[in-house]
């Protein structure tokens, strides 16, 4: 096919193309895993999502997600939270679910029992994708109207625990949680073990001092099963530290990796995320996920 252009200089130019060769020669790419991330839409972007969705773009996978409640906030504190309902967290998900073919799942923050009931019956339903499962402290009950924090954890700690491959806490909010009661007591057993006697495959308690000025991430599995590597605190504090390992550690297992193996390899893509931040508010300093993947030996 021959095309015939006028130019502003009355000059004729000719342009011929084969209607068998393509303008544009599409290149195909192996497909990333996809990750199936349930989690509050956090708009300053410094956690949850889409902070977990540019995390997994970043590190070679492709999110989805499900979003649980939207947040009003900035990087300092939150204002006020708006509640998905749960027939539309569960039909998002099984939208999801059923169109793609899903290799793991990551939760974050649920802030109430029927949020929980949900994302427990889809785990379920599809229990051959790994879950794992991002602990943090609970909002104060002035949050919600009809919603005690202490009621969610319970409701966490008996249908989602059950079900979870990985826990990921910070060993100091297991303490406290111990020390408060929220945590049965059990004599001679760390947090983290009576996490894994609700029913929880492993768990990963970030930010144990082992000795004075020491600390590490220390990995509890099955059978007294103990890994730990260790770990140099940021010298600021930052929104969602844990993030980042959380959803590296989601994908690793997508890839088929398995325990230590998608831990470790997870805390090599991750802990470097938490040395590059900025701070562009008032608040927290933020993980800057931007950056390209970092190499690794």
């Amino acid at each position: 096919m021959a095309l015939l252009l006028d130019s502003c200089q009355g000059l004729r130019i000719i342009f011929s193309i084969s209607p068998l060769t393509p303008l544009f020669e599409s290149v195909q790419h192996p497909a990333p895993p996809l990750v199936l991330f349930f989690g509050p839409f956090d708009p300053s972007g410094s956690g949850n999502l889409p902070a977990d969705a540019v995390t997994c773009a970043r590190l070679g996978g492709h999110a989805l997600s499900v979003v649980t409640a939207v947040h009003v906030q900035d990087t300092a504190s939150i204002e006020d939270v708006c509640i998905m309902a749960p027939e539309f967290i569960d039909d998002q998900a099984r939208c999801l679910l059923e169109d793609m073919n899903v290799k793991a799942i990551k939760a974050g923050p649920l802030y109430t029992t029927d949020a929980v009931r949900v994302l427990a019956q889809i785990v379920a339903d599809y229990n051959q994708l790994p879950l794992v499962l991002q602990l943090g402290a609970p909002l104060g009950s002035d949050s919600f109207e009809d919603t005690d924090p202490e009621n969610v954890l319970a409701a966490i700690f008996e249908l989602l625990l059950p079900q979870a491959d990985l826990i990921v806490v910070e060993h100091q909010l297991l303490t406290h949680w111990q020390s408060d009661g929220i945590l049965p007591p059990s004599e001679g057993n760390s947090p983290a073990t009576i996490l894994l006697q609700y029913g929880a495959q492993w768990v990963l308690t970030t930010g144990a001092q082992i000795r004075p000025g020491q600390y590490a991430h220390i990995l509890h599995g099955p059978e007294q099963t103990m890994f730990n590597w260790l770990w140099q605190p940021p010298t600021s504090r930052l929104n969602d530290i844990d993030g980042p390992l959380s959803c590296a550690a989601a994908l690793e297992l997508a890839r088929g990796l398995i325990m230590p193996a998608a831990v470790e390899t997870a805390l090599k893509k991750a802990t470097p995320l938490t040395t590059a931040t900025f701070q562009p508010g008032m608040g927290y300093r933020i993980i800057d996920r931007s950056l390209p993947e970092p190499t690794h030996d």
